[in-house]
């Protein structure tokens, strides 16, 4: 169990992001949104990647000391609200019933943490209770796409507003969308989608019909970004300015990051059955040639999704099977497992040692290609059995084009 919150924290409006993917991109958006809300009022978030005010990354330590340090700054500068990324592992162990979250966020629910939680219905229960401790005047933000969101919905304590948001990409609604993303336009500077509103949830918020863009690619950040705008309308933001701060942020990092147009290199966190299959299918509506995939999977971490990668990782043209984060577990064993889910014909080149993969994925690039590489997306460093190593992708790429 947690610790209660520090008296001087009680009166922040706290935003709780939780879900399989999209908890940090999420988190992010919906931060700087509700940024708008009052002139000059700062916004504390806390994410796996680390806490921020603002813009302003925080020299602070990842943990439950960290975040309290910096929703305490956040109050002390004048910020009414906080947005944090809860994990499933740190509800399962009572988050949610100590920290008074007032509006929460799922983005979805697919296979990871299952080592951790034993089983996918362990790993529901724990990011529903979330939206189970909401108080009566809370806000429930449901990504109504995903199959778990009927279920979500059911724990929704009485009282509760709760709103729906969704992609079609992701698959039929589970409940009715309130917001739906419609007609979406992908290019290498952004993506742009129409959406349209139910009129039991415009009043006197939101119109019938209005355009988002964002400048990061692909459907998976518009369902991000519909989030952060339900969130925050509801909240007080107004609409436009909603839409205007998201058409300005800039990407974050390792999230669809594109390191090189010449030749076409994109490197994303994806490390997730469902995350790689979205990723690459963006990908692919990028790409004129081929597309090639440089990704592996953590050792010592939710061994049954290995070979669901691979079954997806078959959508690329041409997969170099390498190493990620191995930790104590022999590189070569996950790669066996990740090869299990290939099916016949993949064309696949293994070399676990990331550098060589990523350079010779990059020999093999035609001027119309596309070189995808998953799976650590913002980390700079490769953790193995006796140390760890830094390695940043992104870096990897530009040192070897630079020759």
């Amino acid at each position: 169990m947690f610790p209660a919150p520090p008296p001087e924290l009680r009166e922040l409006h706290l935003v709780g992001v939780t879900g399989t993917n999209g908890k940090t991109t999420t988190a992010a958006l919906v931060a700087a949104v509700l940024g708008e809300r009052g002139a000059g009022e700062p916004v504390a978030r806390v994410t796996t990647v680390g806490a921020f005010l603002d813009a302003e990354r925080l020299d602070l330590p990842l943990d439950y000391a960290g975040m309290v340090e910096a929703l305490r700054r956040g109050r002390a500068a004048g910020g009414r609200h906080g947005v944090l990324e809860v994990t499933s592992e740190s509800l399962a162990r009572g988050f949610a019933r100590t920290w008074p979250i007032t509006s929460a966020i799922f983005t979805n629910l697919t296979h990871d943490h299952l080592d951790a939680h034993g089983s996918p219905e362990h790993y529901f229960a724990s990011k529903a209770q979330l939206f189970h401790f909401l108080p009566p005047d809370g806000l429930a933000v449901l990504n109504g796409c995903d199959a778990a969101a009927d279920l979500l919905r059911q724990v929704v304590p009485a009282g509760v507003a709760v709103i729906t948001y969704g992609v079609p990409s992701r698959g039929a609604a589970a409940l009715p969308l309130d917001v739906c993303a419609e007609d979406l336009q992908l290019d290498w500077a952004g993506t742009s989608v129409q959406c349209s509103v139910r009129p039991e949830a415009r009043g006197d918020v939101l119109p019938a019909r209005f355009e988002l863009r964002v400048r990061a690619l692909g459907d998976i950040y518009v369902e991000n970004a519909l989030a952060a705008i339900c969130c925050a309308v509801r909240r007080g933001v107004p609409l436009e300015r909603a839409l205007g701060t998201l058409a300005r942020l800039e990407p974050p990092p390792g999230r669809f990051e594109v390191v090189s147009r010449d030749p076409n290199v994109v490197v994303d966190y994806a490390h997730t059955p469902d995350a790689l299959r979205r990723t690459l299918a963006v990908a692919r509506a990028l790409c004129r040639g081929r597309v090639h995939l440089v990704f592996g999977a953590g050792g010592q971490r939710d061994r049954d999704k290995r070979p669901l990668m691979g079954a997806v990782a078959a959508a690329a043209d041409v997969v170099h099977l390498t190493s990620d984060n191995p930790r104590g577990e022999d590189p070569a064993r996950i790669a066996d497992d990740i090869s299990r889910g290939f099916p016949p014909g993949v064309t696949v080149r293994r070399e676990l040692d990331r550098h060589q993969a990523i350079a010779r994925a990059l020999r093999e690039c035609g001027p119309e290609d596309l070189l995808l590489i998953a799976g650590k997306g913002h980390e700079t460093t490769q953790v193995l059995a006796d140390r760890t190593l830094h390695f940043s992708d992104q870096e990897t790429v530009r040192a070897l084009l630079a020759r």
